[in-house]
């Protein structure tokens, strides 16, 4: 089943009961890079109540209530992300307390329709994951692996790296569910010569 990442930031701001909710979803490649989304946003709202965030990305997926009720703000907004199927998304809500208590039910609500409403009419794109593919080479059978290289260009594979020795070694960066396909026809382009080094699993 695919997953979908955003195709662009998307942000919602909304009041309830006099309390500010400010809502940010952004695409993401790891934690790291959304801690520091969530920095930027505790830089650029010194006075907020909280910063409240989730993080759907693989197995570094992560969330907060930053001082909100156990519970209240964190988990709805990861429910949020994941009703829409997203990864490599962080999705935050700056609160500015107003004043009137919003109670548990009411501040999931609140932090609820906060992300959905920044999410309501964002594009999503399909998440696509890579892998790179080491591949040892002739001299002679290089300007193959370039052709078929310029060929697939257009599925996401690009020329990562290359090393001259003995062979030429072309590090290669492309769509994993496409790696075991380019073994195969690189393989036949070069008449079996080519040799991969980091695919043990591709010997024949």
């Amino acid at each position: 089943m695919p997953t979908y990442t955003l195709a662009a930031p998307v942000h919602a701001d909304i009041e309830i009961r006099k309390s500010r909710f400010i809502a940010l979803a952004v695409p993401v490649p790891d934690r790291d890079a959304a801690m520091a989304v969530v920095q930027d946003l505790r830089t650029q709202h010194p006075t907020a109540t909280h910063v409240c965030w989730a993080l759907l990305a693989g197995g570094q997926s992560g969330m907060s209530d930053d001082g909100e009720p156990s519970g209240t703000a964190g988990r709805p907004i990861l429910e949020v992300l994941r009703h829409h199927d997203l990864d490599g998304v962080l999705a935050a809500v700056v609160r500015y307390y107003g004043g009137i208590k919003l109670g548990a039910g009411g501040l999931v609500r609140a932090y609820t329709d906060a992300i959905a409403g920044a999410l309501k009419d964002a594009e999503r794109v399909e998440r696509i994951t890579y892998a790179t593919l080491t591949v040892d080479v002739d001299y002679a059978d290089e300007p193959r692996v370039r052709r078929w290289l310029d060929q697939s260009a257009g599925e996401g594979c690009t020329l990562a790296d290359t090393h001259y020795d003995a062979l030429a070694r072309l590090v290669i960066r492309l769509p994993a569910t496409l790696r075991a396909q380019a073994i195969d026809t690189l393989r036949d382009a070069t008449h079996g010569r080519a040799q991969f080094p980091d695919a043990p699993d591709a010997e024949t």
